[in-house]
């Protein structure tokens, strides 16, 4: 089996609608694919409804958190199979969403500022309804010609977390988000967390201290993740007795990354499923 833990369509910031991204997903060769929209839920009936036979689909979404403290960074929690309708966490995913657009028109005011004539009439045009972020700002610099990819808008430069640009949004308390998505039945991993290009990585304490608070899992196999990189973190998981998953982060065109290319072992995958109970995976039936 080939299984892809972290994807993201339109609904978030990636380019593939969720139909596009199921059926790229079966043209790729995988099994299984989780659609992980940041903060919301929005694409996976379109997902469903376009699900090919013989793929099966993981509903989740990358939940946005910040560890507080004068030093504080964000990090991102992937939540899998949580019932959608569960109260709490769905105010919160709403709280998420609703801070994301005047996030993002305060980076456009700031990158205005900066002599960067980037409108936030683009930027929501380049969201497409979805949940707007920096992407989204990131895309709109790229058409102008301010820098060459969207990677290079995230430096303190620009628009990482340390950035000329960078505007904070609401993010959940990461050991309240591990709380909400269990009371709603799903399972946690934490998202990339020794990307050191993305800002702070995550130090192997406060992992030890989410796995206290229930943990599920890291992602290892990542490509922000170098080899000795996921050595060490896959190290970290064994004594730490965390799941470890491995995925492409896929964005579509707007980013490098190949879905599949990374991938869950099917074990883990299982173990994921078995402590699910918010909800199930879902098998194509040829939509």
């Amino acid at each position: 089996m080939r299984i892809d833990l972290h994807t993201h369509s339109t609904a978030s910031d990636g380019t593939d609608t969720p139909a596009e991204l199921v059926r790229n997903a079966a043209a790729a060769g995988l099994d299984v694919v989780a659609l992980t929209d940041h903060d919301g839920v929005g694409g996976h009936a379109e997902a469903v409804a376009a699900l090919p036979a013989g793929l099966t689909l993981v509903t989740g979404a990358e939940l946005s958190c910040r560890f507080e403290g004068p030093d504080g960074f964000s990090v991102h929690m992937l939540a899998y199979l949580f019932d959608p309708l569960e109260p709490e966490l769905a105010r919160e995913r709403e709280l998420l969403r609703d801070d994301r657009v005047p996030r993002a028109r305060a980076m456009v005011t700031k990158l205005n500022e900066l002599g960067v004539p980037v409108t936030w009439e683009r930027v929501a045009e380049l969201a497409g309804g979805g949940a707007v972020g920096r992407p989204h700002v990131a895309s709109a610099m790229v058409e102008l010609g301010v820098i060459d990819t969207v990677s290079d808008a995230f430096t303190s430069d620009w628009l990482a977390g340390d950035g000329r640009a960078y505007v904070e949004k609401h993010e959940l308390d990461p050991f309240d988000a591990i709380r909400l998505v269990k009371a709603a039945g799903g399972v946690t991993v934490l998202a990339h967390p020794f990307a050191l290009k993305r800002g702070n990585s995550v130090s192997g304490t406060a992992i030890a201290e989410l796995a206290s608070a229930g943990l599920d899992g890291v992602e290892v196999d990542h490509m922000d993740h170098d080899e000795p990189t996921r050595a060490r973190l896959r190290g970290l998981a064994a004594d730490l007795s965390l799941l470890t998953t491995g995925s492409s982060d896929y964005h579509g065109s707007r980013k490098t990354c190949r879905l599949g290319e990374f991938t869950t072992d099917p074990e883990i995958y299982g173990e994921i499923t078995r402590r699910a109970t918010g909800a199930f995976p879902v098998p194509g039936a040829g939509g």
